[in-house]
């Protein structure tokens, strides 16, 4: 009888411990498969990794991408992660040294943050864009809630082209610095240029306020 026992005990642990090793691939699969519930980016115009994530979250395997959007094609072949994680594109302990941390060529990547998972978003080509005038202005979802100590958007100047060129701090010009902003989870800043035509790239800096931890923010436009 007790040979019975201990034999049946042992098929039981068995079986329950192949139940948990079949349901682990399960698990990461879904943790993939979700966004990213906290943080925040600009969703309009769109941030690249969330224009991604909003044209192509539902159909990413769908081949046609690489046609129809290549810049998010070769963005999710990169790292999946860097879309579904759209509002984690942040460095901490920044100290306000943006230039100093963050190198020419990886600015839309904020430094390849992260260990490196949105470097995909430093691509250079003929990124989605979104049309916009002179006065526009940029929707920040901060769905944690942090707020900001200010915002700081640039805009690259006329005659640099996104399609071939890589993009450098001497690429933009400061167009506006604000101050604070409420902890709330929509934010709206206006912007104002003038003298710019066809595809640009909007770069956001948003200072949080609930500790330093700043997002590098590339958004695609075209001034029309």
């Amino acid at each position: 009888m007790k040979n019975k026992t201990s034999q049946s005990t042992r098929n039981r642990s068995w079986i329950t411990r192949a139940f948990v090793l079949a349901a682990v691939p399960l698990l990461s699969l879904t943790t993939m498969a979700a966004p990213a519930a906290a943080h925040g980016s600009i969703v309009d115009p769109a941030s690249r990794n969330y224009g991604c994530w909003e044209r192509w979250g539902d159909d990413h395997l769908n081949q046609d991408m690489a046609q129809e959007d290549p810049m998010c094609w070769q963005a999710w072949q990169d790292n999946p992660n860097a879309m579904w994680n759209w509002n984690g594109l942040y460095r901490n302990n920044v100290g306000g040294d943006h230039q100093g941390q963050i190198p020419n060529g990886t600015l839309c990547s904020g430094g390849n943050t992260e260990g490196g998972r949105y470097n995909s978003m430093d691509a250079v080509g003929p990124w989605k864009t979104t049309d916009v005038g002179d006065n526009f202005t940029l929707h920040l979802h901060d769905g944690a809630q942090h707020g900001a100590d200010y915002f700081q958007v640039y805009v690259t100047k006329q005659g640099f082209n996104p399609a071939t060129q890589a993009l450098g701090w001497n690429d933009l010009e400061l167009v506006e610095q604000t101050g604070s902003y409420p902890p709330v989870a929509d934010n709206y800043i206006p912007v104002s240029t003038s003298g710019r035509s066809g595809h640009h790239v909007v770069f956001t800096i948003w200072q949080a306020s609930h500790m330093d931890q700043v997002y590098y923010l590339c958004s695609d436009v075209n001034f029309t």
